[in-house]
């Protein structure tokens, strides 16, 4: 059964010195918001370490099958919606283009549906060369920022061996990479019941989703991010599909505060300004106003 209960979510997750997220555009450095030097991290990395939770997880197996994954070509999968459902494109041999009748057109978008957690999840433009529609996901997420202003570091690193044999005689190589001492990064996730009613998202891919978040960054362990964790997530569920209160009223009460022995003020205090940089988890407080909520609010913590 589809989702019948819209849910907005914040989740926490923070970095030690690592690289959370490479921007390709400035020498994989850290993104960053550069008015603010906030640390930013694009929801395409998000998701795409999600991708890799639940294909470890389920082998890549319906109805858990993953759409995009490395090196896929996406027009096999197109193909494989068409022959599945025994359906033929108005023009012999012309896959570009979807049925003309809706009912058959709606076949091929819900086979991939049934098929692939990514797409009933998070959407999929389906139309490139073999035609099998395009899905609105129901689950978004936005780019994750960090609390604090981060101070990426680039520090040089050795080798000890050699690319080319004309180099043998060398006795290093030298390098750099880039990291960030400490950041802890907040994400703002949204699931739309309505637009889970037309990918078939279910109850079940949700409590996947819960999981995937709380476990999918122990399944991304590199030399360049660090130590990463998932250290909270403050869920607010609706009575309906259409919601009970406006997203950015339910995340304002969650707050973070700098903490350092008796004493705790609000980020970005200047009272902080003097305080020696967060470098542990144990630096902050998070904080969820739970008192009053919205009716037909409440508040769910899976981890």
């Amino acid at each position: 059964m589809s989702l019948q209960n819209r849910y907005d979510f914040v989740l926490f997750l923070d970095v030690e010195n690592g690289n959370p997220n490479g921007d390709p555009d400035a020498g994989n450095m850290p993104r960053m918001d550069p008015e603010t030097n906030r640390g930013l991290m694009s929801d395409v990395s998000i998701k795409r370490k999600l991708r890799n939770y639940v294909l470890a997880a389920h082998d890549n197996a319906a109805p858990h099958r993953i759409y995009f994954t490395e090196r896929a070509v996406l027009n096999e999968k197109h193909a494989e919606a068409w022959e599945a459902t025994g359906l033929e494109p108005a023009k012999a041999g012309d896959y570009s283009k979807l049925p003309k009748k809706d009912a058959e057109a709606k076949q091929l978008t819900d086979w991939m549906c049934s098929q692939f957690w990514d797409i009933r999840t998070f959407g999929a433009v389906m139309s490139t060369g073999v035609n099998a529609g395009q899905v609105r996901g129901p689950v978004q997420l936005s780019f994750a920022r960090s609390e604090e202003t981060i101070m990426p570091l680039e520090v040089s690193i050795t080798r000890s061996s050699v690319t080319n044999e004309a180099d043998r005689d060398k006795e290093r190589t030298m390098g750099r990479k880039t990291v960030v001492p400490y950041g802890l990064y907040r994400v703002h996730g949204f699931v739309n019941a309505k637009l889970a009613q037309q990918t078939g998202f279910s109850e079940a891919d949700l409590e996947l989703l819960w999981t995937g978040l709380r476990g999918m960054l122990d399944l991304d362990r590199s030399a360049a991010r660090g130590i990463m964790a998932a250290r909270r997530l403050v869920v607010f569920r609706h009575d309906s599909a259409l919601g009970n209160a406006q997203a950015h009223r339910l995340f304002d009460r969650v707050t973070v505060e700098r903490v350092n022995g008796a004493d705790a003020y609000p980020v970005g205090d200047p009272r902080l300004h003097n305080w020696p940089p967060a470098r542990a988890f144990a630096d902050y407080a998070i904080k969820v106003d739970d008192t009053e909520l919205p009716v037909g609010v409440s508040l769910v913590e899976p981890f």
